[in-house]
């Protein structure tokens, strides 16, 4: 067995790391030389006898370019005064330099390596296809103002002050559409040549449920049937409090509704029948099954509709089909999300826009998977705002966009919007 004297920790310029050097007796010469950057050992044939180490000076001289170790075989130690410690220093020093120079020989496999598309060398030439030009890439959507400032007259108790959430503002804006305010309790002509703009309106969630609103929003679910009929496809998106109107409004009965105990409530959504053509068909498998078990949908009313009395309206079986069905604080099921047989209608009584948009109520669900779901819908209703064929003038939709008002932050001042559009004065240019 080869026995070391001592061990020396040198650069190792191939490994790039500190490594320890074995100085034996039988290499009598070991350098490090900065020029080349290797190491040289003497050839044991050419090796002179061994020759005593020189006087030590008292303050021996350090060179970073050169390292030189002489040893005599006579300074080697007994194989008796060896301890366990350094026989293992004499196993694994060894073993750690052959590991590395192995390390240090490998190449990476062309098959690892990252090629960007640029540098393919049989990569096809770009092509940048035309759009659908039956498809409408600049829509608008008009959202329907509710009563009041969304702040309980808080931030303004103007008798005709009436408001948006900022959070439907920003769920049409994520899914690339713009917005036209359709300011409730402006003269009907000014609401009817702001309907001629856009390509989908949204109701809101709220409380009113009569008077002037219910008018409004009975008024304009006409004129969206109307365009569809006509021709134009033209989506509506009723949510909450919309999609409470709409169920008074179709059944022809405004007593329709029943109580619920559903006031910030994160829910799940339990499926009822094939969702093919419908707004979650294009909600990734995970992600629908994830709605069934987890709670990723918002709700927050007092109000709604169970399966059975829904049925028992032909007016609403024969108009809409539903969904999705979910349960109150006290297990009562209750219609969450109907579609249109006929028109591109959806109303839904969960609130999808939440989850990425708002940020006051405690039960606001905010998941990655939450996120995905309100931009999944955001992105399905603007998408059949593509579809319609409505194209007017720029200068009228530039005059007439939300841009041109500023909204309000009610964080402090709300029950649960952060920002809200007020509106008591008329600014359309129309």
């Amino acid at each position: 067995m080869i026995l070391y004297k001592k061990i020396r920790i040198i650069y190792d310029h191939n490994c790039h790391v500190a490594l320890p050097a074995i100085v034996h007796s039988q290499f009598i010469h070991v350098k490090t030389q900065n020029t080349n950057n290797r190491r040289v050992r003497t050839p044991p044939s050419t090796m002179r006898p061994p020759q005593p180490p020189p006087p030590r000076p008292t303050s021996p001289p350090i060179s970073s370019a050169t390292v030189t170790k002489h040893i005599s075989t006579s300074e080697l130690p007994s194989t008796s005064s060896a301890t366990p410690s350094d026989m293992w220093n004499y196993v694994w020093i060894p073993f750690l330099i052959s590991l590395c120079k192995q390390v240090s020989s490998v190449k990476p496999s062309s098959d690892s390596a990252i090629v960007l598309p640029s540098g393919s060398v049989s990569r096809l030439p770009s092509t940048c296809p035309t759009t659908d030009s039956k498809l409408n890439f600049r829509p608008i959507i008009g959202i329907l103002s509710h009563p009041g400032d969304g702040a309980s007259g808080r931030l303004n108790n103007a008798s005709n002050a009436s408001y948006i959430a900022a959070s439907y503002v920003k769920f049409v804006e994520s899914a690339g559409a713009r917005v036209i305010p359709l300011i409730y309790n402006e003269p009907p002509e000014i609401l009817q040549n702001k309907l001629n703009l856009v390509n989908g309106v949204l109701f809101t969630g709220g409380w009113a449920k009569s008077g002037l609103y219910y008018e409004v929003v009975e008024g304009i679910f006409k004129q969206v049937l109307k365009k569809n009929d006509a021709g134009d496809h033209f989506p509506l998106l009723a949510i909450c409090l919309g999609f409470e109107l709409l169920t008074m409004i179709v059944s022809k009965n405004n007593k329709i509704l029943e109580e619920y105990s559903a006031s910030d409530q994160a829910s799940t959504l339990q499926f009822i029948t094939n969702i093919e053509g419908t707004v979650f068909q294009r909600f990734p498998g995970d992600l629908l099954a994830k709605l069934s078990t987890d709670c990723l949908v918002m709700q927050n009313h007092k109000y709604g509709i169970s399966p059975q009395k829904f049925q028992e309206n032909m007016n609403l079986c024969n108009f809409f089909k539903i969904l999705t069905t979910s349960t109150d604080h006290d297990n009562k099921v209750y219609v969450s999300t109907v579609q249109s047989q006929r028109y591109p209608i959806t109303a839904v009584q969960w609130h999808p826009e939440k989850n990425a948009f708002e940020w006051g109520l405690s039960m606001i669900p905010h998941s990655d998977d939450a996120v995905q779901v309100t931009q999944h819908f955001a992105n399905f209703f603007v998408s059949e705002a593509r579809k319609s064929l409505n194209r007017q003038p720029v200068r009228k939709v530039l005059d007439n966009l939300i841009y041109n008002y500023s909204p309000t932050f009610c964080g402090k001042a709300g029950k649960g919007y952060d920002e809200v559009y007020i509106f008591t004065e008329n600014l359309a240019r129309i």
